[in-house]
């Protein structure tokens, strides 16, 4: 009696059981079924649309604090707007107002010269023989202090080198070499790819972190993947800053050419070469040199207000594990009275980023979707003057960063045909990377590795900013097979933008472009999305992921 009751019991509980499954079973059916239904909606055609009207000349180049930049980004809060997207912005607005300063040196004011303990001066000249900027943003800046060389200016605890071990750089000027210090040992400073403790930004931090107030990277072409013009152009124009950016600050951030390098070497009764060979053993040991510095550094200083747009859909989890998708919609502005084409439209950079996460959000919006954790929509500023606004965006997240489970971020996909293969470098360091394989294979397309990582890709886009912070973050980019063309042909494609068209007048909307491979690279990140917002736990950096720790302490751990 009592067997027969128990049995009865057990079979209910399992027929119960059953049931549920079965029930959860069809609603995941639904709701995939949903889901794919959304990501058809995906218009190639909408995407060109939006990316004609980005990049017109009414827009002039978007440049972040001018007038076109002020309307292409209300123009995209208009566009989430339209689609009842909640503002996450400032003050229930979806402009994030983000406060610059503009800071461009004046060459005819501004001197470096080396002076030695023994010895004549060298009076260096600006462009060809340095570059400077002064980051504590204020007019006029003096520097008479001496040089320390501290190698490549790495304080790398997991790979055990520290090349401050032992000097005090405060008050002082650092001098180090551009990139990491040699490897062919992936576990070692990534071997043959450039970590960010090779990228300039990251030794212009940590001497300020010091307290050093200046810092003199050492260029060579090799190394920094880019020749010396690429330094002196990038320096000679305004460059923008955060204005209210509390991590400490150099007075000079400079870079010096290689063969100013070896005149202080010598200065120094030392050789380059030998300096540099030492520099990338375990036994370095920084130096301080018989030669300082003194400087005057002066600019005009611009200051100005430019926001990123920020909108989301609001998932229904008050812990909220959401997926971030992210595009700049800043470009190079105009060239005022110069004769024809003065406009940088910028229609591949970024302009087809924010046109596919426009064309994202309505897909998202209009689904009838139920969303366990929120989608967020922000389409960044002043990436090309470093990434800023993005940075801001990591420092001022819409929910916090702990919160946030990953960031898909779209930039610069030239519309020339549908995509066999994509670049994800960076999915691999987190455990969502499983997931990305499986569903770039059901896309069908071939996951191919950074084929320059020397140059740290990485550390050049607006997701790094996010990975700052500790959410797990990565860019989706094309490889270079098409459907109906050979490699070569992909190959030759991307040779010629980058040769003619990048960052230059001539990027400009061409109505013979085709989306549709834009719109398939759309409908993978949406599908990634949704995997996102539904995964039982949140992503994870790898174990000893050099962003882990951020990610840890964002989650109170």
């Amino acid at each position: 009696m009592h067997k027969t009751i128990l049995w009865k019991l057990v079979a209910g509980c399992m027929l119960a059981m059953c049931c549920s499954r079965v029930q959860m079973l069809a609603q995941s059916q639904a709701a995939t079924s949903t889901i794919a239904k959304a990501e058809a909606s995906i218009s190639a055609e909408r995407i060109k649309e939006q990316d004609k009207f980005i990049s017109d000349d009414l827009l002039e180049g978007r440049y972040p604090g001018l007038r076109g930049g002020e309307l292409a980004a209300k123009y995209i809060a208009t566009q989430f707007a339209l689609e009842g997207l909640k503002p996450a912005g400032d003050n229930g607005s979806y402009f994030q107002q983000v406060n610059f300063v503009g800071m461009k040196v004046e060459p005819e004011k501004t001197t470096f010269v080396l002076e030695p303990k023994n010895g004549e001066a060298l009076t260096l000249k600006f462009g060809d023989d340095f570059v400077v900027m002064n980051q504590t943003l204020t007019e006029t800046t003096t520097i008479d202090a001496p040089i320390v060389f501290v190698g490549y200016g790495a304080d790398a605890p997991e790979f055990q080198w520290n090349d401050y071990a032992g000097v005090d750089v405060k008050g002082k000027i650092i001098l180090c070499i551009v990139g990491d210090p040699p490897s062919d040992d992936p576990k070692f400073f990534a071997g043959k790819a450039l970590t960010y403790y090779g990228r300039w930004t990251y030794k212009f931090e940590q001497a300020a972190r010091l307290g050093a107030v200046g810092a003199l990277v050492i260029h060579r072409t090799d190394l920094a993947s880019y020749g010396w013009d690429v330094v002196k152009h990038s320096n000679s124009g305004e460059r923008t800053f955060l204005r209210d950016d509390a991590n400490p600050r150099l007075q000079a951030a400079s870079w010096i050419h290689l063969e100013v390098a070896r005149k202080l070497f010598a200065m120094s009764g030392l050789d380059l070469d030998r300096e540099f060979a030492a520099a990338g053993t375990r036994g370095f040991k920084a130096v301080e040199l018989p030669v300082r510095l003194k400087a005057t550094v002066t600019s005009t200083v611009r200051k100005f207000q430019s926001p990123n747009v920020v909108a989301m859909l609001l998932g229904a989890s008050k812990v909220d594990q959401a997926v971030l998708y992210t595009a700049h919609y800043d470009h190079l502005g105009f060239v005022p009275g110069m004769a024809g084409d003065n406009i940088y439209n910028g229609a591949a950079d970024n302009g087809t980023g924010v046109a596919m996460i426009l064309e994202m959000a309505r897909a998202w919006a209009e689904s009838g979707l139920k969303l366990p954790h929120s989608v967020i929509f922000a389409a960044v500023t002043a990436e090309e003057q470093g990434l800023l606004g993005s940075e801001y965006l990591g420092q001022h997240p819409p929910v916090p960063a702990s919160q946030i489970a990953l960031d898909i971020n779209y930039d610069m996909l030239l519309p020339v045909g549908v995509q066999q293969e994509i670049n994800v470098t960076g999915a691999e360091r987190s455990s969502f990377f499983p997931e990305v394989q499986a569903t770039a294979k059901r896309f069908g397309l071939a996951i191919v590795p950074d084929p320059f990582p020397e140059a740290g890709s990485y550390y050049r886009s607006d997701h790094f900013s996010l990975s700052r912070v500790g959410i797990p973050a990565f860019s989706v980019d094309a490889g270079t097979l098409y459907e109906g063309h050979d490699r070569a042909w992909g190959v030759a494609q991307e040779k010629d933008y980058n040769e003619h068209h990048y960052h230059d007048f001539s990027d400009n909307f061409d109505p013979a472009w085709d989306f549709t491979g834009d719109a398939k690279l759309m409908r993978f990140g949406m599908d990634l999305g949704w995997q996102v917002i539904h995964l039982p736990k949140t992503i994870e950096w790898n174990k000893g992921d050099e962003f882990e720790a951020a990610r840890l302490k964002s989650e109170g751990k």
